[in-house]
């Protein structure tokens, strides 16, 4: 029931993400939501986020940013990091995924979204058949109307996780 919900992944943070080894298994552009993904929500880009995209443009990845914000939120962010970005985005729709991998010059088989929300982040990335990873929002505030979707998503990840524990146990 709560499957086309699932991450592929669930990481502690972007920050950890091994993306050398993700390039050695062929992905070639990341999509990453902003807020709690890569920074405490409306926080500009931080020493950590800029290294993080020199890091992935030295592996050889393209990359976009991929945003429900409004454009001036989306290139305040962007301004220190220089990337693709797509403000205002709709997600989970999933024509703006697309969009992003057009302007990665990816598919969906090579193509990784990262994101903090399930109902919004991952759901679109699966709707869009893109390989999602879901990591632990960054800081604790957010708005109201995350906060309310957070507590679906507490149970949505507790089957997550069970049937992770059931397909563990059988290999």
């Amino acid at each position: 029931m709560f499957e086309s919900f699932f991450p592929d992944e669930y990481i502690a943070s972007t920050y950890v993400i091994p993306f050398e080894k993700l390039y050695e298994e062929g992905y070639r552009g990341v999509i990453f939501d902003i807020d709690n993904t890569l920074v405490p929500h409306g926080a500009p880009a931080d020493e950590r986020a800029r290294k993080l995209f020199a890091r992935l443009e030295e592996i050889g990845f393209s990359s976009c940013l991929l945003s429900n914000n409004q454009e001036p939120r989306v290139k305040m962010f962007n301004r220190e990091i220089g990337t693709n970005f797509i403000f205002n985005a709709h997600k989970p729709s999933v024509k703006n995924y697309g969009r992003a991998m057009e302007i990665m010059g990816t598919d969906r088989g090579t193509t990784i979204f990262v994101g903090d929300q399930l109902f919004t982040d991952v759901w679109g990335a699966k709707r869009a058949g893109i390989h999602s990873i879901l990591v632990r929002p960054i800081h604790p505030k957010e708005e109201i109307q995350i906060v309310l979707k957070r507590y679906l998503e507490r149970i949505v990840l507790h089957f997550y996780r069970r049937q992770k524990e059931r397909n563990t146990d059988k290999n």
